[in-house]
């Protein structure tokens, strides 16, 4: 069973809330799930702060020699361009965050709203959408970036289009599973006989079971597209130069890696960073949330 089935029927199996006593301190005791929430966290802190831990402008040429190695004036070296690689670095991670943020959030709440109009809606309704969802998942997700980008051109907004379109029928597809288990238990039909309206069944019952399972899927899927933002950047297909981006990083420095492998490496360290603090952090909440294997029950 994949991640996303295991957490989208995990909520179905009681009527109540699935997010669990002391959650905080249930994540301590995770020693993985500790650290990727560190690394989460480092990567953030990074990011938001960038322009008070930047020690060069990231887009200045000629700060230093070119393709220099590590050193106390340059800590990761700098790149054909002489530009500081760690100040590229720092600022490089505000835009893979920024369209984590933006993409899988417009993702989360379209997927969430066709979700639950496909588990309460009509019947003709629900097989459209469904229809709707394994047209948009039977493109494969390359292919498809390379199709919008060609229409929209490179650009921030393009990856964040393809990220957010081909995401929306997972978190969709997970909503519609929980509410349609919902919406025949004994519980719901007592609300409804004592004259409960459908938006606050959805307000008080489904929506709670529904949140804790798409979280899960949401902190396991940043990683995901943090590698297609970087692999797009780094086809030239992502931000524009000379904004600096992890993946445009790689792809510099992999143009001069026979004289000077700092640059790929030091762009590649925070994508590695990124992905385990990401995916602990996931895998810690799903055992957190997900009843059918939390450890304390």
């Amino acid at each position: 069973m994949s991640t996303s089935d295991q957490v989208g029927d995990a909520a179905a199996v009681t009527g109540q809330p699935i997010v669990g006593h002391g959650p905080l301190r249930q994540l301590s005791k995770n020693t993985l799930g500790t650290l990727g929430a560190i690394l989460v966290m480092v990567v953030i802190a990074s990011a938001v702060f960038a322009p008070l831990i930047v020690t060069y402008d990231p887009i200045r040429i000629m700060v230093g020699p070119r393709l220099a190695p590590p050193s106390m004036d340059f800590l990761l070296g700098t790149d054909q361009m002489g530009r500081d690689t760690f100040s590229r670095i720092i600022m490089g991670g505000r835009i893979p965050l920024l369209v984590a943020l933006v993409s899988l959030g417009s993702s989360l709440a379209t997927g969430l709203f066709l979700g639950l109009v496909a588990a309460f809606g009509p019947r003709w309704l629900d097989n459209l959408l469904l229809l709707l969802f394994d047209t948009i998942r039977s493109f494969p997700a390359i292919i498809f970036a390379l199709a919008v980008i060609a229409l929209m051109g490179p650009s921030l907004a393009s990856v964040i289009v393809v990220i957010s379109i081909t995401s929306m029928p997972i978190y969709a597809r997970v909503v519609r599973t929980q509410a349609q288990a919902l919406r025949s238990s004994q519980y719901i039909e007592a609300e409804r006989s004592m004259g409960a309206s459908t938006a606050r069944i959805l307000a008080v019952h489904v929506l709670p079971n529904a949140i804790g399972p798409l979280f899960i899927l949401v902190s396991m899927d940043v990683p995901a597209v943090i590698a297609v933002e970087a692999g797009l950047s780094f086809l030239g297909m992502g931000v524009r130069p000379p904004t600096p981006d992890w993946g445009a990083i790689v792809s510099d420095g992999y143009s001069y890696i026979h004289k000077s492998p700092w640059p790929v490496i030091a762009g590649g360290i925070p994508i590695v960073i990124a992905t385990l603090g990401f995916t602990f952090l996931g895998e810690a909440l799903r055992d957190l949330l997900d009843p059918k294997i939390r450890k304390d029950l």
